[in-house]
């Protein structure tokens, strides 16, 4: 082996001094580093982040991530882990998981998330568990859960859900019923007992002064 003087050279089995390892020994990974426009190869016990070691009977190389965002990946199209703030799904990197799947913040991995079903329809209105005597009332529909996420961390979508609703029958059959004091009844009303209070006013003045 031709380590020559240059600490470059470690690890080869021939090493320039202008170009560095050009053979790596048997159990490592020859990779070319580049250094603004000056490049030159090293013999490595592991690939760099963005690389992944390729053996050959030739010789073991670095060869390049070719995945977007990715810090170390198994081969050319499958990445093992993403860079910060990106979640690995499949050998690929996401900003945000596919639909279906949910993140896993620890992991920064998507796992396979809580699959729900259609909403039902909305039921009855109904309030205090009656569908009358009331104007209003709430109404509800559900779905189901079909598929339980693979992490018991990763929370369910919602699987209820109500609205305010207007009831169909106001009066109960039997029931007593009272005509509801309209919002004119209840000015004109106001009114008479004012006019009423004031007439009792101006009788009683009138009577005070023959009095006097």
């Amino acid at each position: 082996a031709n380590y020559g003087p240059n600490p470059i050279c470690k690890g080869c089995l021939s090493c320039s001094k202008d170009n560095g390892c050009i053979r790596c020994q048997h159990k490592l990974f020859f990779f070319l580093r580049r250094e603004g426009m000056r490049q030159y190869g090293e013999c490595l016990h592991s690939c760099p982040s963005g690389y992944y070691g390729l053996r050959t009977p030739d010789m073991n190389r670095c060869s390049r991530c070719r995945i977007e965002n990715c810090d170390s990946c198994f081969s050319r199209d499958f990445c093992t882990k993403c860079k910060t703030g990106f979640y690995s799904h499949r050998g690929r990197c996401f900003r945000g998981c596919p639909a279906g799947f949910a993140a896993l913040e620890e992991l920064m991995e998507c796992v396979e998330g809580c699959e729900v079903g259609q909403w039902s329809e909305w039921g009855t209105c109904s309030r205090n568990n009656k569908t009358c005597g009331f104007k209003w009332g709430l109404e509800t529909r559900t779905r189901q859960i079909v598929k339980k996420p693979a992490k018991d961390t990763i929370p369910c979508p919602t699987i209820a859900e109500s609205r305010r609703c207007k009831m169909a029958m106001r009066h109960c059959p039997g029931g007593k019923w009272r005509r509801p004091v309209k919002t004119k009844d209840k000015k004109k009303k106001k009114k008479n007992l004012m006019e009423r209070a004031q007439k009792q006013h101006s009788i009683f003045l009138a009577t005070d002064k023959t009095s006097q």
